[in-house]
């Protein structure tokens, strides 16, 4: 059984026998778990993960110790960058977030396409939401770090960006085979519903995006990004 871990944003200097405060909804979650003081966990700190120990807990209040720093290597060997569409239905990312973070994308950075029907003030409204999303799977997937949530972008953005390797999902075949990644960075993105565009297509074809396809099937704007980050997880060497 693996053991619970939970990241703190800050903190002083850690060093071995250091006593750090856990959270509040830290804290209950391992009262829930009914683990008592000594009991073992792990805390990832700004400067990386740690194996801890329970020095003090109660149904509100926790106290961890810290043991040793540990040496670990979950993270891809480079960065993933996962440009999300903003669906109709903002619930949909909420389904889509913890799929990408478990599978060890970098950073995720909504993108209004044409038919996202774009509200900003909807959707910022729940980024407080996303990020406690995130931060969860990355707790329960033990990341060693949490992923960049980028503020939302326009279309014209995705035509900057400054990647090598970039792939668009596509439900129109290319008539060419699906690119291999390569070391280095990686950048993916996929429509909302309704898709993306033929115009909106064109350009990112003529600014370098590479299309690929995930078989005959349609696949739903929730599935879509999940599903291309897993064939990209799968076939790189890490």
């Amino acid at each position: 059984m693996s053991l619970p871990r939970f990241f703190l944003n800050d903190g002083p200097a850690p060093k071995e026998g250091s006593l750090l405060p856990l959270e509040p909804a830290q804290a209950k979650h391992l009262w829930v778990l009914r683990l008592g003081a000594g009991a073992a966990l792990e805390l990832v700190l700004p400067s990386g993960p740690w194996k801890a120990d329970l020095a003090e807990i109660s149904k509100d209040r926790a106290v961890a110790r810290l043991v040793r720093p540990l040496d670990e290597r979950r993270e891809p060997a480079h960065a993933i960058h996962a440009w999300v569409p903003i669906t109709a239905q903002l619930a949909l990312l909420d389904d889509m977030l913890p799929g990408l973070v478990e599978l060890g994308v970098t950073s995720i950075r909504p993108v209004a396409y044409e038919r996202s029907e774009y509200d900003p003030a909807r959707t910022l409204a729940r980024f407080e939401r996303w990020q406690r999303i995130i931060r969860g799977a990355c707790e329960q997937s033990h990341r060693s770090r949490v992923p960049d949530l980028g503020q939302p972008a326009a279309f014209g953005d995705l035509l900057k960006v400054d990647v090598d390797q970039r792939w668009v999902a596509y439900e129109v075949r290319a008539g060419e085979g699906n690119p291999r990644p390569g070391p280095g960075p990686i950048a993916f993105t996929s429509g909302p519903e309704g898709g993306i565009t033929d115009g909106e297509f064109a350009l990112l074809s003529e600014a370098g995006w590479k299309a690929v396809t995930l078989g005959g099937s349609i696949l739903r704007a929730v599935t879509c990004p999940v599903a291309l980050l897993g064939a990209i997880r799968f076939q790189l060497p890490d």
